[in-house]
């Protein structure tokens, strides 16, 4: 079995190798993201390991012995899944493997707005002290934190977000408002979670149905004390509303961790208000979710090339495929 991991940059790929050889596979290592790339370095490959290079129906048609292709995250984007289940390549991913990481850094950035740090550590830089700049600051206690989109990670937040005293709620499409979570929270609409939590974070996938999700209209139903946070991804905002949302103060800041372009390019106007924290795509990150993420990946693509019992899916339509032409008489 030949395994190709065809992009990454994680420092060491100690892990990969270190799965690789325990289950006897043959790894390849290369550094390709475009398609003609991967088609030159992942020749013979039974399955490819994916970090942002793209994956065609191109590739996969140049690639043909390809099985499985697994991606080193949660977002498939860069993965023409509909293209590989019409040729039966099995796509997983790693839905789950930094929940608590980015949990924490939606948390830090709620925190981080909301107490003024990064305005007030540049003035004790700058010999000054900034507190009218950041007023007015509120205590934790009994202001409202409003959770969009109830899976893992939300789950995460609304936990940890109780825990410090925020009264929590909940918007998702599967709660139906006026019920409670088996956690306790409230579960409201989406444009009643707008109009009265004070930290507003985001935890949805980026489909076309979520695609500006947080536009202009969404941004003015919110309250001029409200806080925005967003961990999840660029596209479901609308940049240039949440750069007038808070330029206008029709929300009192926002925490952004994802960007529609990333990185963000230098000089954006995001950059230029102090009431936004900027952190580069990084809430993902722990020690523990990186040395978990990589392992999960390489068992993951063995698992599905070697035809074992296969975890996280991405279309699982393919395995039916597969268990309907096993059944079939011989």
């Amino acid at each position: 079995m030949k395994v190709v991991i065809t992009d990454s940059e994680f420092p060491s790929l100690d892990i990969e190798r270190e799965v690789a050889a325990k289950e006897g596979v043959e790894l390849v290592v290369a550094q390709g993201l475009s398609p003609a790339e991967v088609i030159s370095n992942a020749a013979g490959a039974d399955g490819l390991a994916v970090q942002y290079a793209q994956i065609t129906g191109a590739v996969l048609d140049a690639l043909t012995s390809v099985k499985a292709v697994a991606r080193f995250g949660v977002g498939v984007d860069n993965i023409d899944v509909g293209a590989a289940t019409e040729r039966g390549v099995v796509v997983c991913n790693v839905p789950d493997y930094s929940t608590e990481a980015v949990s924490d850094h939606a948390i830090a950035l709620a925190l981080a707005v909301a107490r003024g740090i990064v305005v007030l550590d540049r003035g004790v830089r700058a010999g000054q002290a900034l507190l009218r700049q950041v007023q007015p600051v509120y205590q934790v206690g009994g202001r409202v934190f409003g959770v969009i989109g109830y899976g893992a990670i939300g789950k995460a937040v609304a936990r940890k977000a109780s825990g410090l005293g925020y009264r929590v709620m909940v918007s998702d499409v599967v709660v139906p408002p006026g019920t409670t979570t088996p956690e306790g929270y409230p579960a409201v609409g989406f444009e009643e979670l707008l109009g009265a939590a004070q930290v507003v974070s985001v935890h949805v996938p980026h489909v076309p149905a979520t695609h500006y999700l947080m536009d202009a209209a969404a941004f003015g139903r919110m309250r001029p004390d409200a806080i925005f946070v967003n961990t999840s991804r660029g596209g479901i905002v609308d940049t240039d509303a949440l750069v007038w949302a808070v330029s206008e103060s029709k929300i009192a800041g926002a925490g952004v961790d994802v960007f529609e372009t990333e990185p963000l390019p230098g000089g954006h106007p995001l950059t230029t208000l102090d009431q936004v924290v900027l952190t580069p795509h990084v809430a993902y990150y722990t020690e523990e979710s990186d040395a978990e993420l990589k392992s999960r990946t390489m068992h993951n693509l063995i698992d599905a090339v070697g035809g074992h019992e296969m975890h996280n899916v991405v279309n699982p339509e393919v395995l039916d495929h597969r268990r309907g032409m096993s059944d079939r008489p011989g």
